[in-house]
């Protein structure tokens, strides 16, 4: 579990469509840790000093933009949470729901508007003032359309993570807020199967 506050802008040394090697500030990453890249929870298989590897499944190969990197680029780099860490952010799994595209980024005079566009996946999650993790990075949403999103970003934010390199049609990893995908989920009307009488004769055993 992740808080969406990058801690590290790594630099990948190589990539393929399964695995991946990055070169970090960290010094504390062992065998089996769990490290976001991009937004992405993946498992470190092997460390060297400070660089560690990490594989990554068919699927996310297909739903996230990590082998589109190439060697030299730059990742947005979090640590999983530990019990004694302070909740910053809001609650990220890792877990990316798919790619977005920047459409457009505008400097303003204290902060950064930036314009997502992307598909119905990612859309439904999407309600203004909610959360969302974008390459890794805990934003608000401020606003919503049929065709994406947009948020503001402060410089702090922007200038300490990859969001400082990209570029408009940049692609970059979305994952919405969970909390949407529960409620969305218990809000369903499907039936459980069970009968009342049933319930109360389990409870009553």
């Amino acid at each position: 579990m992740f808080t969406g506050l990058i801690e590290d802008i790594g630099t990948v040394k190589s990539v393929s469509s399964s695995k991946i090697e990055i070169e970090s500030k960290f010094n504390d990453i062992s065998k089996g840790d769990s490290v976001a890249v991009n937004g992405v929870c993946l498992t470190a298989v092997s460390v060297n000093k400070n660089v560690f590897a990490a594989d990554y499944s068919p699927h996310t190969d297909k739903t996230t933009t990590l082998s589109k990197l190439k060697q030299g680029s730059k990742v947005n780099l979090e640590r999983a949470l530990t019990l004694s860490s302070r909740l910053g952010g809001h609650i990220v799994s890792g877990h990316v729901d798919g790619a977005a595209k920047i459409g457009k980024i505008e400097v303003l005079k204290e902060f950064y508007r930036v314009k997502f566009l992307c598909g119905k996946n990612i859309l439904k999650y999407c309600a203004n003032k909610g959360s969302i993790a974008v390459d890794g990075i805990s934003l608000t949403i401020a606003t919503v359309c049929s065709v994406g999103f947009e948020v503001f970003i402060i410089p702090e934010t922007f200038n300490n993570t990859t969001m400082q390199l990209k570029k408009a049609d940049s692609e970059v990893n979305v994952e919405t807020d969970i909390l949407a995908k529960y409620i969305e989920k218990f809000a369903k009307k499907e039936s459980s199967g069970i009968s009342p009488e049933a319930l109360k004769e389990f409870m009553t055993e």
